[in-house]
């Protein structure tokens, strides 16, 4: 599963199930951009659509696009489905 959740200047450290409501607060206030964290591997991608994805802030979601350098073009985005135990 990969994470919708952080803020640009926080990278992979904020990537965890608390950080949405600091996530959007930081966006909103400070102008970070929302970014892609792929769990496997940790990249970090700055996401283009950021209207798109302000809802999943702190989510694991799905996404479908294309990579170009380090920006995710973004064409889709849903919530992953809840990792079973």
């Amino acid at each position: 599963m990969d994470r919708l959740d952080l803020r640009q200047q926080c990278g992979v450290k904020g990537a965890n199930d608390k950080a949405g409501e600091c996530t959007t607060k930081c966006v909103k206030e400070h102008g970070a951009k929302y970014v892609f964290v792929n769990d496997a591997d940790k990249k970090i991608y700055v996401v283009d659509a950021q209207d798109k994805v302000a809802a999943h802030a702190g989510h694991h979601v799905t996404v479908k696009g294309t990579v170009d350098g380090e920006t995710l073009k973004l064409t889709g985005i849903d919530m992953a489905a809840a990792a079973t135990k």
